[in-house]
């Protein structure tokens, strides 16, 4: 049977909005949606929270997350990439002599995520066999990069070389991602040192329901659709 492990980062220091992952949104603390939305996805079989803040960690267990270890010092900076991150608590577990087959990382900071995000996530997954899964959602047509500008020594040139598209039919459709969810196989984690692999297929996110918690203004807007969402 396939076993899945949720990852939850969620590192104490926090620039854009001071102390984030220790705050309440809509009246839970952050943490709770990416816990939430795992725990209802019926998917998990273990949730772990890395974080290097007692404060988050004693938040984290409230929740029912496990809470094995905490992150080191070195792994906790505001340029620690991701991937370290992951692979720290990866090992750990795996340490303890359990190991996945599939890892879910689950952002606290996409706190819109669904359970059906996750279960369709595994789904493409599993049906076809790709590398990794990653939530998207499509960029408004006057940001894609077909219309984008660059500075080049003071002057506006063309983001890309092919020049600016004039006609919106002309434009191809862009994605980012949005943090909700990255599926991945643990193997391809491992082998291939990366959370996308060779073969990374898109999970579309409606862009209302998409939201990635960077600015104050992004957690109020999340306030506002959180609200909207339960009282729907």
């Amino acid at each position: 049977m396939t076993k899945i492990l949720g990852i939850i980062p969620a590192r104490g220091g926090s620039k854009g909005i001071p102390g984030k992952n220790a705050r309440l949104l809509g009246g839970k603390p952050l943490l709770f949606y990416a816990a939430d939305a795992a725990r209802r996805s019926g998917l998990v079989d273990r949730l772990v929270l890395t974080t290097d803040s007692e404060a988050i960690a004693e938040i984290g267990l409230s929740l029912g997350v496990e809470v094995p270890f905490m992150r080191p010092a070195h792994l906790a900076q505001d340029d620690t990439p991701m991937f370290p991150v992951i692979e720290h608590a990866v090992q750990f577990v795996e340490n303890e002599g359990w190991q996945a087959d599939i890892i879910l990382l689950l952002q606290p900071t996409a706190p819109l995520r669904q359970p059906d995000h996750l279960r369709a996530a595994v789904k493409i997954l599993t049906e076809t066999k790709c590398d990794a899964v990653v939530s998207v959602v499509e960029v408004p047509h006057h940001y894609a990069p077909d219309f984008v500008l660059k500075l080049d020594d003071g002057r506006l040139k063309p983001f890309l070389e092919a020049g600016i598209k004039t006609r919106r039919q002309d434009v191809r459709p862009a994605f980012s991602r949005d943090g909700s969810v990255y599926a991945f196989w643990r193997d391809v984690f491992v082998n291939k040192h990366s959370i996308y692999g060779d073969d990374c297929r898109p999970l579309l996110i409606p862009a209302e329901m998409s939201c990635n918690l960077d600015t104050i203004s992004d957690w109020e807007e999340a306030e506002q659709k959180i609200k909207g969402m339960n009282t729907a």
